[in-house]
């Protein structure tokens, strides 16, 4: 029986991927084999020492201790993707919001007062002030090229508009996706100098702190439309009320309300609603419980952020599992043990991960506790799991 501990409210639809027979899900849970979780900050939490896996019902995972689930050799797994038409559906009102004035025509009309002749007069008055643009032949550009800014390119070239998109290290599978119409900027700076609009979709990392910065704005179009649905932190805000000011930024609509932000008139700030959909929350919960269950089950790895991507049949009687500091002759070392206690490997994957490794070993027969005590021994051994 694997023990699920959630730590936050997590959709039916995903935990009953959890058939019950297998699994106890409990919100206060004693030796739990997984966690899921949503926004819950686990970085003071202690870890039980019976944990296998993390697993973040979302994209990101900055509320979780990553290096010290790796150290232990603790995959985390998340749901990339899974919240996507969300956030592009966000992203695509927020660029017309902020073209068409909306939020400020708004709160205009909310605060008129009189008779309804009055008010009539008072709008054709004031709707001079908050005269827009299309967004047709306008450049958004896109940081951040994984499954949520593709969407968001590519409905964006559907409403007319020219796409330029930034990401060092996009993957086959969003190339593949992207419309042929987006085109490749080389560096941030390129892509900001062309951009009448720029989306965010990147976690918060040393690289991307502040990446919208004064210097940076400087070389920005006059009256250019920034948004942030990615991660607080990453558009320095001091710096942007002050291109407001100046006229530099036409309007800035982020997810992530501050005292400094959330009243200047130019800008629209929401309560983090990026992923806030009964959708995305299904999408998410079902993700992630499928990687959690897959990896608890048969040691496959799918979707996580410190665990190289490995997924292999199942063969023979018993599957072990063995995660391990990326140095020379770990699995030299660890099928000697096996040859030792007579045991035969079937098939084995063997994939590594920056300063890490991650093996799966089918074998026959079964493994006693004794021969996964002599593989958890060696030196560089992470986690070690029969399955």
């Amino acid at each position: 029986m694997n023990k699920i501990l959630t730590l936050n409210n997590i959709a039916a639809v995903g935990l009953d991927r959890l058939p019950r027979d297998n699994y106890e899900i409990a919100s206060e849970i004693q030796h739990p084999d997984a966690i899921l979780l949503r926004s819950y900050k686990m970085h003071d939490m202690e870890i039980p020492e019976t944990l296998k896996a993390v697993g973040r019902a979302g994209a990101g995972v900055n509320n979780i201790p990553v290096v010290k689930m790796t150290e232990r050799g603790i995959p985390v797994f998340n749901a990339p993707g899974a919240n996507a038409n969300a956030v592009k559906e966000l992203v695509i009102s927020s660029m017309l919001m902020a073209s068409r004035n909306i939020a400020q025509a708004w709160n205009y009309a909310k605060n008129l007062e009189g008779d309804d002749s009055s008010i009539a007069k008072d709008v054709e008055a004031g709707k001079k002030k908050y005269v827009g643009f299309e967004l047709p032949g306008r450049t958004l550009g896109v940081i951040g090229l994984g499954a949520i800014g593709v969407e968001i390119a590519n409905a964006a070239i559907s409403l007319g508009m020219k796409v330029v998109g930034y990401d060092p290290t996009v993957t086959i599978q969003s190339a593949w996706k992207l419309s042929a119409d987006a085109v490749r900027a080389h560096s941030v700076d390129e892509l900001l100098a062309k951009a009448d609009f720029v989306t965010f979709h990147v976690p918060l990392i040393d690289a991307t702190k502040n990446m919208i910065n004064e210097e940076r704005l400087v070389n920005m179009k006059d009256g250019v439309v920034i948004m942030n649905f990615a991660r607080g932190g990453i558009v320095d805000d001091s710096a942007v009320l002050k291109a407001l000011d100046s006229g530099k930024v036409y309007a800035y609509i982020n997810d992530f309300p501050t005292n400094e932000n959330k009243d200047h008139p130019r800008v629209v700030c929401l309560p983090h609603l990026g992923a806030s959909t009964a959708e995305a929350e299904d999408n998410c919960a079902i993700m992630v419980a499928d990687e959690v269950k897959d990896y608890l089950e048969n040691g496959n790895i799918t979707n996580s952020v410190n665990f190289p991507e490995m997924s292999m049949p199942r063969a023979g009687d018993t599957r072990i599992t063995v995660a391990n500091s990326n140095v020379p002759n770990m699995v030299g070392q660890v099928t000697s043990i096996l040859a030792e206690a007579e045991i035969n490997i079937v098939d084995m994957m063997n994939k590594s991960r920056d300063d890490m490794a991650y093996n799966l070993l089918d074998v026959e027969g079964e493994v006693a506790e004794s021969v996964a005590d002599q593989i958890r021994a060696i030196d560089g051994v992470l986690a070690v799991h029969v399955v």
